[in-house]
């Protein structure tokens, strides 16, 4: 199997746990899965650092402009995303890499970027419960799903509720992708829902 690389996008004001969830879920599988079956990378607007809530900062790996291919593509989200609805840059890097990446998924508010970008027209698709109606304004063919934990929206396209979903959501990839074997790996050294 060989190593999967997964881009997670940093931007100003997202939610911490939109990014370091998906980023701990697939940085443990890749260092525990059998042939280590994921490397993470992150990108940034520019290769400014992105500060989301509370301060918390990230110095991306790449840029928009530079990201090189990568097989999955994570969108998190967070009061940030109303401030890029309107980023055409960001819009149409969507756009093109959903063309190219095995799989593509958002977190939280991350959804209303994907709908920005045209994806999720005419697609199921969930968001933070908070967001519902924003979801459903910014593209009324989006068939907002109320309460799932995530939507498999497209074969290729995922999206996830609010913060914490995140993390279900990559564990969820993890299997789709490297296996049961792979998450139940993940699951154990994260302690995640600790029984």
């Amino acid at each position: 199997m060989s190593t999967r690389t997964v881009a997670i996008l940093a931007f100003d004001d997202m939610e911490v746990l939109d990014f370091a969830g998906p980023y701990e879920v697939f940085n443990v599988a890749g260092e525990l899965g059998e042939g280590r079956p994921f490397e993470v990378v992150t990108v940034g607007l520019t290769g400014e650092p992105a500060v989301g809530r509370g301060g918390f900062t990230v110095l991306p790996d790449h840029r928009l402009a530079d990201c090189p291919p990568v097989d999955v593509l994570v969108v998190p989200g967070g009061a940030g995303t109303r401030a890029l609805v309107d980023h055409e840059e960001l819009a149409t890097f969507l756009r093109e890499r959903y063309d190219a990446v095995e799989l593509l998924m958002s977190v939280c508010t991350g959804s209303m970027l994907l709908a920005r970008a045209g994806l999720l027209a005419g697609l199921p698709a969930t968001t933070h419960h908070t967001a519902y109606d924003e979801l459903a304004a910014l593209d009324p063919s989006v068939v907002v799903e109320r309460g799932p934990r995530f939507v498999h929206s497209a074969e290729r396209l995922w999206t996830s509720a609010g913060v914490s979903a995140g993390v279900d959501l990559a564990l969820e990839v993890v299997e789709r992708l490297a296996g049961p074997a792979a998450r139940e790996v993940t699951v154990a050294e994260m302690e995640w829902l600790w029984p």
